[in-house]
């Protein structure tokens, strides 16, 4: 077992699969797999690869990190009912990471790319939200700072993995998702059947 604290972080908010195992400040592996579906039949499996490779079981974790969005809602249910239901499982705390947290960069407006040229962005000072990719263009360029929406950077687990770190000895909230815009899908428009007493 590692004296250091073993973080096992991942997400799955976009089209990805994308994992990280951080023991004290070291990142021991780090794994982003593009998919557009599939993440919830490769999450696990993925998870197991990870632990065989650093030679560290389920138990010899610290807490579990996860990205809780904003992003794609299937995605962001998988990653954080699983994330919910290992901390359960293992006894350990579970942290949620919010994908502008996991994005923040010296220098660059957060934003992650959605739907019909849209991004969710959280401007300083104020709340995240989803806008027009131009506006949060403008916004970045009246603000000095760099736009560069990118829906699965190259260290994002690792950086979920790192936040989850400093935060998971004093964290109490579970994971939740972080939803910025209505679902893509409607309830049925049809009248529901009437009940009869028996």
């Amino acid at each position: 077992m590692p004296s250091d604290p073993l973080i096992l972080a991942f997400d799955t908010s976009a089209a990805h699969c994308a994992a990280a195992l951080l023991c004290g400040d070291k990142i021991l592996i780090e794994r982003l797999e593009e998919m557009s579906r599939g993440q919830a039949e490769r999450l696990m499996p993925l998870l197991e690869e990870m632990l065989e490779s650093a030679n560290v079981t389920w138990s010899d974790l610290s807490a579990i990190g996860v990205g809780v969005g904003p992003g794609n809602f299937t995605g962001i249910r998988i990653a954080v009912s699983a994330a919910r239901g290992l901390a359960l499982g293992l006894e350990i705390p579970a942290v949620g990471i919010n994908g502008f947290e996991a994005r923040q960069f010296d220098g660059e407006l957060a934003v992650i790319p959605a739907p019909r040229d849209q991004v969710y962005a959280a401007p300083a000072d104020q709340a995240p939200r989803l806008m027009a990719a131009s506006e949060a263009a403008e916004l970045a360029r009246g603000a000095g700072l760099t736009y560069a929406p990118v829906a699965s950077p190259p260290q994002l687990a690792a950086r979920i993995a790192q936040l989850t770190a400093e935060r998971y000895t004093t964290s109490t909230d579970a994971p939740a998702p972080l939803y910025l815009r209505a679902a893509d899908a409607a309830p049925g428009r049809d009248t529901p059947p009437a009940l009869i007493d028996a």
